[in-house]
């Protein structure tokens, strides 16, 4: 049976909660199969979440990666296809580091790209009836840090059972509780029927759509 790292995040920025860590947590409550799935929460730290994803990935030996993260502003969840080589933090992470332009790696490459078929996803995902969108920004906070270290990781790992393992990152907007009355949001249930569908559809797919996402601005 295929195994499953599906990561999220702790509470930051003063929230009680995290939107990631919620919708990852029903997705687990009521997964099913078919595919063993692990569940892990990530601390908001630019040094430490790259290194615990690592020592997930590590021990569970995962056929599929799928980290979840929180962004606020957003009312459609994201299916991030690119994470960029910088950091340039609005706002304290965990630690209280707060990196202004410099890169995730220094001797990574400029970005890296999801190995989800990210359009695939995101056609599941509208399928639930719920806002979904392919982005072509995870930021440049601790969620593209992380996306970021996660396909230097993937690069550098050893086939699954003959398969390649994939992964990649997706956002997932604040709660209503979260982003208060007017705010851009999305109930749990169904940020996790989102994430539920992209997991479903990147484990079923090797290839991805053949059909545009583009923007042209």
């Amino acid at each position: 049976m295929p195994r499953v790292l599906l990561t999220a995040f702790a509470p930051f920025d003063g929230q009680a909660v995290n939107a990631s860590a919620l919708a990852v947590e029903a997705v687990a409550a009521a997964w099913t199969g078919p595919a063993e799935l692990v569940m892990r929460v990530l601390p908001v730290s630019f040094a430490r979440a790259p290194r615990e994803l690592a020592d997930a990935v590590a021990a569970a030996v995962p056929a599929l990666v799928v980290a979840v993260g929180e962004a606020g502003g957003r009312a459609a969840v994201g299916v991030e296809r690119v994470a960029l080589n910088l950091l340039d933090a609005r706002i304290p992470d965990e630690d209280g580091a707060t990196p202004v332009d410099v890169p995730v790696d220094p001797d990574g490459p400029a970005a890296r790209f999801s190995t989800l078929p990210v359009k695939a996803c995101v056609a599941a995902g509208r399928a639930t009836g719920v806002p979904t969108e392919l982005s072509l920004t995870a930021g440049t906070y601790v969620c593209n840090a992380l996306a970021y270290a996660l396909g230097g990781l993937l690069e550098s790992r050893a086939e699954v059972d003959g398969v390649a393992v994939r992964g990649g990152f997706v956002h997932v907007p604040r709660t209503p509780a979260q982003a208060g009355r007017g705010g851009a949001a999305l109930a749990t249930e169904d940020a996790a029927r989102v994430l539920d569908a992209v997991v479903r559809t990147a484990l079923a797919r090797a290839t991805d759509d053949r059909r545009s996402e583009g923007a042209l601005a």
